[in-house]
């Protein structure tokens, strides 16, 4: 069965940080652009984040530049987005997604090929 998990959302204050990870099992991560989308409560999933097959290419939306960071481990099969500084308006279900392309379309993968199922992330005080 080809599947991507995401782990490690939770409750966290403003200012504080997360470790999103993904993990693909059925299929090899490495031939895959991978990234993370968001959607939060009534608003579009976005995507905010991308990186490419072999990690040389990472490309963030202006909304977390700065503050987050997409990395892979390809021999792990695993993707992680390390999230500082979170604010209120971080709050949503963040989904991982891979495309069958190498390369990102700008700091999306696309088209998406597998979707996780998403983890819930809440910046609250």
């Amino acid at each position: 069965q080809l599947q991507l998990v995401e782990s490690g959302g939770g409750l966290v204050q403003p200012g504080g940080s997360l470790r999103l990870s993904c993990t693909a099992s059925g299929f090899t991560l490495g031939y895959y652009a991978m990234g993370w989308f968001r959607q939060a409560p009534g608003k579009e999933r976005e995507g905010i984040s991308c990186i490419s097959s072999s990690g040389s290419s990472t490309n963030y939306a202006d909304s977390v530049k700065g503050r987050f960071t997409i990395s892979r481990d390809n021999a792990e099969n695993t993707m992680v987005l390390q999230m500082n500084s979170l604010k209120p308006e971080d709050t949503a279900i963040y989904y991982c997604a891979a495309s069958r392309h190498a390369s990102c379309s700008g700091y999306v993968p696309r088209p998406v090929d597998f979707w996780g199922q998403g983890t819930q992330v809440t910046v609250s005080s």
